[in-house]
């Protein structure tokens, strides 16, 4: 299912010139837009001093980078290049494939700034996490097993943090 569904997006690459250009500017360089507007609402937040939704932000996505590299140190899957024939259309070095790097980061980034400092901007991005996911996908250097996976790791990293607001007070209570 997790080949059939890559081949299925990845066969659309190297069509045609002007749809893939678009989806590898979005597979390498919207990460760092979306970087950037997270920057810009914490700063937001942070002149209106709102220091624990940002503290919160970062705190997921520094939970969510610890998650990734130990799943990726497992070695649980190659990339699609070094397993199947594919349509590659960004340069790559071989080593693991899951999770996603990239489609984690954009995941915690949008799940985070969803939760803790902008519902609207949250959505946005991500919209342009799922955007990421699928031009990793499309360029041929994830499967989409990997971008679940990724989402997978970003949301349990908010909800840790989620969780752990709850725990003073329920320590107050006992």
């Amino acid at each position: 299912m997790n080949y059939r569904t890559f081949e299925a997006i990845n066969g659309l690459a190297g069509r045609v010139d002007g749809v893939d250009d678009p989806v590898e500017f979005v597979a390498v360089w919207l990460i760092f837009g979306v970087f950037a507007v997270a920057a810009g609402l914490c700063l937001h937040a942070l002149l209106r001093r709102r220091f624990r939704p940002v503290a919160e932000v970062c705190a997921a996505l520094a939970l969510a980078f610890l998650v990734g590299l130990a799943v990726g140190g497992l070695g649980l899957e190659q990339r699609p290049f070094q397993a199947h024939p594919v349509h590659q259309l960004i340069a790559h070095a071989p080593g693991t494939s899951l999770p996603s790097d990239h489609a984690t980061a954009a995941f915690a980034v949008a799940l985070a700034v969803t939760v803790f400092l902008h519902r609207r901007w949250g959505l946005a991005l991500l919209v342009a996490a799922v955007l990421i996911g699928l031009a990793r996908i499309w360029v041929g250097v994830h499967y989409p097993a990997d971008i679940l996976a990724s989402l997978v790791i970003a949301a349990l990293a908010v909800g840790v943090v989620v969780l752990s607001r709850r725990l003073p007070a329920v320590a107050e209570r006992h």
